[in-house]
């Protein structure tokens, strides 16, 4: 996967712009990505199968202006598998995302406004 592009509320990702929050699988893109409170994000959030497809590193894009709250329990739920995390608004963790994915395994989770 590619992202060609972010801008407040729309991503591009292999040419096809998503305008809803959405999970970046190395295989598959899951949209819409809907929360409990779309301005945090806990435990309860994420995929089920996120942990069975074995990431090395999971990306969370916390929106245009980095206003979604990531919850202390997902960084130490990561750190307890051994997951790298990196946690950064949207607007610029859309191009750490594309160099990570091109040598490692990413599943990146995007909230695409805020």
């Amino acid at each position: 996967m590619q992202i060609n592009s972010y801008n407040f509320g729309e991503i591009k990702i292999n040419g096809r712009k998503y305008n809803r929050d959405l999970i970046i699988y190395p295989d598959k893109i899951f949209s819409p990505w809907q929360r409990e409170d779309r301005h945090y994000l806990e435990i309860a959030d994420l995929p089920k199968d996120l942990i069975e497809k074995k990431p090395e590193i999971v990306i969370i894009g916390t929106g245009y202006s980095g206003l979604m709250e990531v919850f202390p329990e997902i960084k130490e739920y990561f750190q307890s598998q051994n997951i790298e995390l990196k946690i950064e608004p949207s607007s610029t963790v859309w191009q750490t995302y594309n160099q990570l994915s091109q040598s490692k395994k990413v599943i990146a989770l995007f909230h695409l406004t805020c």
